[in-house]
């Protein structure tokens, strides 16, 4: 299958022999769909008496963040504010990078989104800890919120728990989940014992003051489901005991056990996990979860869980013969904008020297991996002019577009100025909106007139046959 390469590219003017007809699809028509961004706020409904702005800032496209405020300072202050803070749970620089563009003031990773999307691998104790954090720092460096990593069990014993716990802070965690657990794994869990689990949150305690840290220490345990309700809470209070920031118990089952643990020293804060599907927790919005008593809201399966499935559909389309259609997927312009391109240009315009100019700049092309020096492609600033033979089909039926055109298809083939072949894709008519996400040049062209125009054409007719700038040649078959 071809590798797309896309790139900005100017529509070829065709010259028609007929009285042009109105286009169908202006050239600015992608770039005119508009997506509509819900952006979450920290909310309290309780004595402070409105809400928190939680999208003040701006997100850095860049990522970098302010080096005057540690990330774990920045955390601290964040839980200083008045109601519940939701965290996303990402998997990726990628889905981090969304987490703060959506306006959320800090995210979370779990071992289970992290397992699933770099080693494709259920949360059983396969992903290691230095795959750990190494995606952890890929994540950090991408984003200027405070992110709390998921340091599972610690991967080991006390003196595991500390090394963890000074790998994160070097990765640039803003905090840490330490659990209870005898192993790093989903599922059905056994934990320690509480001597064990306390020793854990000490070894944490250490390992922060021994690198000269402020890393927030998120204690939690998962003896609810394995022990007791009173156990858990009996190891919630030996946790904040031994120094631990914030507190966390799995699989609380309902509103009043819930209430029940945040009454347990009432000025820690309290993390509630509300898993989304299969959870035993009972599912609440933030208002919901605010008045009980809980500080911090993770919601650890709703993005690996929309992009499984996002790309499930999208392959079906694929495999379908289709493409996903535009409202499925944002625009190439917004995906630069998400990635930073903006920011990046900005700053290779600065650092620019003479002999770089001199050298030229390369620029891919559209469809391949050619490169175009600077000189040539100033060479060719004038648009090809292509001429089109459009036939008048002269028919008694109605002109319905619809009834003609959405048995057809189009065949889309490009050839590079190498004479190798670099797409051949067959569209049908249902789906032509979409046509200049695969082939810019296409854009400003009514295909859909032409297509209507040669309705009668037997399959196999030849309606655009140009020279892209870039110098592939590009041919479009009616089907």
């Amino acid at each position: 299958m071809a590798t797309l390469s896309f790139s900005t590219s100017s529509p070829p003017r065709i010259l028609h022999h007929q009285q042009p007809k109105p286009i169908l699809f202006p050239p600015d028509f992608t770039s005119s769909i508009k997506h509509v961004y819900t952006k979450p706020i920290s909310v309290s409904n309780r004595s402070h008496g409105g809400v928190i702005n939680a999208t003040s800032a701006a997100p850095d496209p860049s990522g970098y963040s302010n080096p005057s405020s540690s990330p774990a300072k920045k955390l601290r202050e964040i839980m200083k504010s008045p109601g519940v803070l939701q965290g996303p749970c990402c998997f990726d620089a990628l889905s981090a990078k969304l987490v703060e563009r959506a306006g959320f003031p800090y995210c979370i990773t779990t071992g289970f989104s992290v397992s699933a999307a770099r080693v494709g691998l259920p949360d059983k104790g396969l992903i290691s800890y230095g795959e750990m954090v190494d995606q952890g720092q890929q994540i950090t460096e991408s984003v200027s919120i405070p992110v709390i990593g998921d340091g599972c069990n610690g991967f080991g014993n006390a003196v595991n728990v500390k090394r963890t716990v000074k790998g994160y802070i070097k990765a640039g965690f803003a905090g840490i989940i330490i659990n209870d657990q005898v192993s790093c794994s989903g599922g059905e869990r056994r934990v320690v014992s509480r001597e064990e689990a306390v020793m854990r949150v000490k070894a944490a305690v250490d390992a922060r003051r021994e690198s000269g840290s402020d890393i927030v220490i998120v204690a939690q345990t998962g003896s609810r489901e394995v022990m007791s309700l009173e156990e858990s809470f009996s190891r919630a209070r030996a946790f904040t005991d031994a120094g631990a920031d914030v507190l966390s118990v799995d699989s609380l089952v309902s509103r009043e056990e819930m209430k029940s643990f945040c009454n347990v020293y009432p000025l820690v804060p309290k993390l509630a996990n509300m898993v989304e599907s299969g959870g035993k927790n009972p599912v609440m919005n933030p208002l919901e979860v605010e008045e009980i008593g809980f500080k911090l809201v993770a919601y650890p399966l709703s993005l690996i869980g929309v992009s499984i499935q996002a790309m499930q559909d999208a392959l079906l389309a694929i495999k379908s013969g289709r493409i996903p259609p535009p409202g499925s997927m944002p625009s190439l312009e917004e995906i630069e904008e998400i990635l930073g391109y903006v920011t990046y240009r900005e700053e290779e315009k600065r650092y620019a020297t003479s002999s770089s100019s001199d050298r030229g700049s390369s620029n891919r092309s559209v469809y391949g991996s050619q490169q175009v020096t600077q000189d040539e492609s100033e060479q060719r600033v004038v648009d090809p002019v292509v001429e089109v033979m459009i036939p008048e089909v002269v028919s008694n039926e109605s002109r319905n577009p619809f009834s003609r055109i959405w048995s057809r298809s189009l065949r889309i083939k490009i050839i590079g100025r190498d004479g190798f072949e670099k797409l051949d894709v067959r569209i049908p008519a249902g789906f032509l909106e979409g046509v200049t996400n695969i082939v810019p040049a296409l854009g400003g062209v009514n295909l859909k007139q032409l297509m209507d125009d040669a309705a009668d054409e037997v399959g196999g007719k030849l309606l655009l046959d140009f020279k892209d700038t870039a110098g592939d040649r590009i041919q479009v078959f009616l089907e």
